[in-house]
């Protein structure tokens, strides 16, 4: 399976489960993007957004314990466009970003590629 014309793009995972973010890592590669950059938690998450080029980010929403959010806003003011990972649904996402496109852990393949190209072409 590959993402077509969008594959190649680069992606940010913020992931604080280290096994999870070596599935996922491991599903976008089989998918045909690239990890720009991962992230275990907030701070390191925040220092990678403002420091790592990517073409899309896909964010656990409760990282150790604390909410997303302010690396969500980082990523919003580049422009970029991202993705919640979540195990709480709809109503696990931060107020402000409900209107984001969030994917339901656990997720397969198919749903991680056709939510990431609706997100870039949307972006």
């Amino acid at each position: 399976m590959t993402a077509g014309r969008l594959s190649g793009r680069s992606v940010f995972l913020v992931e604080d489960e280290v096994m999870i973010r070596m599935m996922v890592a491991d599903m976008l590669e089989e998918l045909g993007y690239k990890v720009a950059a991962e992230a275990g938690d907030i701070t390191e998450a925040m220092r990678l957004a403002q420091s790592t080029e990517f073409d899309l980010a896909i964010l656990d929403v409760n990282v150790n314990g604390k909410v997303i959010s302010p690396v969500a806003d980082l990523i919003k003011a580049k422009g970029c466009p991202f993705i919640f990972a979540t195990g709480y649904g709809s109503s696990g996402l931060p107020e402000q970003y409900r209107d984001r496109p969030a994917l339901q852990k656990p997720f397969q393949l198919d749903a991680l590629g056709k939510t990431i190209e609706a997100a870039l072409r949307a972006g």
